[in-house]
Order: C-alpha cells, then structure tokens, then sequence
C-alpha cells in the first residue's frame, strides 16, 4: 500500500510539468529569451550610480523605453488598455533633491599614491554627501578607534577630519558640533568578507545638509591610513565633487492586455536605484527582455493571454506601493505580484545562491530541517500574518523543473521582506521575491558586471515568465494539473514536519508545541487548496472543487495519521 501512494505521489509530481499547456510556455521562453540581451541592458544599468531622479536613474529608464518601443509597446495616450502592448512614463515631482556623484580622491600628504579614488570605489560617496570647495581640502586627521564616547573625550576636533572604524551615521552630528570638517571610515557586515575582499565599500548615505562631509574607506584604506596614523600626525588632502539639483521621479510601466478579464492581471516589479550591477541592473536587464519576449510572442500569436501581464520599473518598493494603493479599482485586479532583485549572480564569483523568497508560510515562525534564513534575517512574523496560497509551491515547482533542465540550483528561504514583493504582501497580494543571497559583493563597489552571469539571467526570465504565462493563460487542465502538484507538496512537508517533530520530542521537546507546528502547516495547505479556485475566469469548476474538497480531505486524513504516531 505504501508503495503504491508514493509511486502515485512521483505520478502527480511528474504529471505537472508532463503536460502541454506549461510545456509549451517553457518551450516558447527557453527558445525565446535572449540571454545576452538581458546583459547588455544590464551592463548598460550599471554604468551609472542610480538615484531617483539622478540622471543614472533616467538614463536607465529611457533605455528600458527604447526598449519598449523596439519591441512593439507603443504610448499610452488615454489608458492602458487601448491596444495590445501600451507603456507610460509617469514623472512626480520629487519633494527633495536627487544627488549624484561625480568625483573624489583622497590623499595622504607627501604619499605619491593616493590612498582612494572614485574611478575605483564608486562607493566612497555617500548619498547626499556635499562637494568640497573647487580644489579639495587639506587637515590633520584624527583617529578615533570606534569612535566611543571615551575616545572621542579630550580630543581636538575643530577643523579636523575624524577617521573611524566604525558607521560614521552616529558620529557625524557629534563630530560636527566638535568643528570637525568632515569625517571618513570603515565598517562592513561579515559576510562580505571585507578583509578578503578589500577594495570592496558597500554604498551609504548621510543626512542632507549635515554641515560636513563623510566618505566611505574600504579596509584595505582603512588599514593604510590607521597605520600611518598610529607612526604619528597625517595630513590629508580631500576632493569631492557631486552634484544635487530639483528633479522628477521616474517610473516606466508596461502592459500586455489580457484578452478576456483585462484588469485581472499579474503584475512584476523591479527597481532601478542603488549602484550595483546584481542590485539590481540584473533585474532590470531582465525584465527587459521579458517584456521584449512576450511582445514577440503576442504579435506572432503564440502568447494570447486571458490576464493582463503589467512590468514595472522604478524606485524600490515606493514605486510599486504607489502602483497598487493610488488606483483602488487597479489594485482589485492584481492576482499576483512578483519582485526580480539581484537575479544575474555569476555564483562562482559571488557565492550567492539563487533564492524564492516564500509568502509567509508556517517556516517563517518555525524555522527548521532545511528551511533557513539567508543573513539579511527573519522579519517578525507571527500566526496572523500566515498567507497561505498556491503561489509559493507553484513558482518553486516552476523554478525546480528549470533548475533540473538546466543543471541550475535553485533554493527558497523562509519570507524576511525589503524588496518589492512587501508592499503586495502588505496590501494581501499573493507576492514572491527572486533573488540570489548571501553574495560577498551585495551593495559593494564591487557589484560589477563581471559577477553577472548571462546564463542566469536566462534561468530566472525563463522561469517567471513561465509562471506568469501560465497564470494568466490557465485553462481547466492546467488547474487541476496545479492541484495535483499542490498535493504532492503538500503531502511532502507534511511528512517532513512529522518526522522533525518526531525527532524534537525524543529530544524533550514540548508535545503539545509539535502538534502545533503540523496543525499550522495542515491548515495552511488547506487554505492553500481552496485559492485554486480563483484561477477560473468566470463560473465556477464543478470538477476543480470538487478535486479541491477530496484534497482537503486527504490532507486531513495524512494529519490524524501523523498525530496518532507522535
């Protein structure tokens, strides 16, 4: 008996992505998707040091315009929906000024290197950082170790440079009511290894208007200049250059109309500020070509979707928050909302690995066996916030069958928030962030396009479009394929859930604590089964919900099981 249920459980899981209509989505965009495409219009990203409204900034969004119209988007004029492909640039003024850098170096007097340069560490300025007078500074700089109230005390600072080991955001408002005339220091979170990587500077900011500057050293900067310090006084000569100016906050988006419930649609987001190449040309560059593919696909007819597919680009959760609040009519048509942040790692070089980042699911509370969080750390989820939904194990099977055609590793980790999929989530959209973590390189100068890769690029375009495809298109079949392969996932965590918390008791672990864990999780696929219904067009599936009710109950019956044997 037991062999039979797990030879029909690898029948289902299979069945899945045997069958034509995912099949021939997968075909479509392997065949389709342009690798070096997506790279070249990363590379051309990041060039720049993107702030909103910066000319980085645009310049990235007017590439992706160019692209746009190449492909067959054309301008929207009254709404979104008045031809098959539309596209808007929406501008806002910006309540604030939009900064960029422009140039620094850094000196030690009577030393013919210099000790840093921005040709070389782009990151050394942070944002909102002032220009120094035309012609740099020279002062004497003081050390200060960590900067602590102890070694600041009896310290002459007036017309100095403080030079720390350690986030100059909490000293510089100290420093500058000493008369310090700027500030300059190092401090890195572990894992980017900085005295491995030691030209790398993660990008930073500091408050507009602050009365001094400050300049980010990377550590191998930071141990030269502490050395020369500690042989006794170092004067140093300091040049910066920026520039920061009224503008508009740009946001491009793009739309495919969907052919019978147009404003239903599923809606991908990602963001265009921040330096980085991975963060996050990569996603730009890849949604790009995206948008490219599936305007090829629409033209030729090989693509006509039910649902409408949306593509966004601005800045980072603002610009996709905006889009779902400001249109409440809008926002009750989004099914689905995917963010593409850091998705071209080249994991040889960077060491991230690529990640789904889940809704949450009971993982997110109990985290444990193979779910583990990545070092940005869990968010603070609790039993309210649980949104169970079809979505994650979809995207992840979607994911799976790429990464086996492939030979590409795809993991998931347990949902921690800071990217684009938080303000769908927020607003209970189901929401799926891809992504690649821990990278040695995240938010560094170093971020470059040589720790992209081409190949993923490919990988993570082939497979969201894959799962947006199918959505958006999904026909009866289709459903309860779905519901089959819910099943499978849902019967595999169960198992593993009971064998953890089988083990956890012998461990003396709480009973009635473990019983908990296997009702959430049993709850959650529950309700995970009833969303499938939500896919249908109009009506209702006497077949679907019927399926979904034998599930449940199945489910149910695995639960008692596993509960008896505890």
């Amino acid at each position: 008996m037991k062999k039979l249920f797990l030879i029909g459980l690898l029948l289902s899981s299979f069945q899945l992505f045997a069958q034509s209509q995912i099949d021939q989505y997968f075909n479509l965009n392997r065949k389709g998707f342009q690798a070096q495409n997506a790279f070249q219009t990363t590379a051309f990203v990041e060039k720049y040091f993107r702030v909103p409204g910066n000319t980085g900034f645009n310049e990235s969004i007017y590439e992706v315009e160019r692209i746009l119209k190449q492909a067959g988007y054309v301008l929207e004029k009254e709404n979104e929906f008045e031809a098959p492909l539309t596209y808007r640039i929406e501008k806002r003024p910006m309540s604030r000024n939009t900064w960029e850098p422009v140039n620094a170096s850094i000196s030690i007097v009577g030393e013919a290197t210099p000790l840093q340069v921005f040709q070389t560490n782009r990151n050394m300025i942070p944002i909102n950082c002032p220009s120094t007078p035309v012609g740099g500074v020279e002062a004497e700089v003081i050390y200060v170790g960590k900067g602590t109230a102890a070694e600041l005390e009896g310290k002459d600072l007036n017309g100095k440079i403080v030079f720390a080991e350690a986030n100059m955001g909490r000293l510089l408002a100290t420093v500058v009511k000493a008369g310090a005339i700027g500030i300059m220091g190092h401090s890195m979170p572990s894992y980017t290894q900085a005295s491995k990587h030691q030209t790398s500077i993660q990008f930073g900011s500091m408050q507009a208007n602050a009365g001094a500057w400050s300049l980010l050293l990377s550590y191998a900067s930071k141990e030269r200049l502490k050395e020369a310090c500690l042989r006794g006084p170092v004067r140093l000569k300091v040049s910066i250059e920026t520039k920061s100016y009224a503008a508009e906050e740009l946001t491009i988006v793009a739309n495919v109309k969907g052919q019978k419930n147009a404003q239903e649609r599923f809606v991908f987001s990602a963001h265009v500020q921040e330096p980085g190449a991975n963060d996050n040309a990569s996603g730009v560059g890849t949604l790009a070509e995206m948008a490219r593919l599936t305007a090829k696909l629409i033209k030729s007819k090989a693509f006509n979707p039910d649902r409408s597919l949306t593509f966004l680009w601005g800045d980072e959760i603002t610009s996709t928050r905006r889009y779902i609040v400001e249109n409440k009519e809008r926002a009750a048509g989004i099914m689905w909302g995917m963010s593409l942040d850091m998705v071209g790692e080249d994991t040889d070089k960077t060491g991230g690995t690529f990640l789904l980042e889940k809704m949450p699911d009971p993982s997110a509370i109990w985290t444990r066996g193979e779910d583990k969080h990545s070092e940005w750390g869990a968010g603070n989820v609790q039993e309210k916030d649980l949104f169970p939904h079809y979505f994650n194990d979809f995207v992840f099977d979607i994911c799976k069958a790429q990464g086996k055609y492939a030979n590409w590793t795809v993991k998931f980790n347990p949902f921690e928030g800071g990217s684009d999929h938080t303000p769908f989530l927020q607003n209970k959209i189901p929401g799926l962030l891809m992504w690649h973590f821990t990278d040695v390189f995240y938010h560094t100068d170093n971020d470059r396009i040589d720790k992209v890769s081409a190949t993923t690029l490919k990988n993570v375009g082939v497979s969201a479009l894959t799962v947006a495809m199918t959505l958006v298109s999904a026909n009866e079949k289709t459903h309860l394929q779905m519901l089959n392969q819910l099943k499978v996932d849902a019967s595999a965590r169960l198992k593993t859930e009971f064998l953890l918390s089988q083990q956890a008791i012998k461990d003396g672990k709480a009973k009635d604590e473990e019983l908990k864990i296997l009702k959430s999780w049993t709850d959650w696929y529950l309700k995970a089964f009833e969303t499938l219904a939500t896919l249908r067009l109009s009506g209702e599936s006497a077949q679907l919900n019927k399926q979904i009710i034998i599930s449940k109950n199945n489910l149910n019956t695995e639960f008692e099981t596993y509960l008896k044997q505890l």
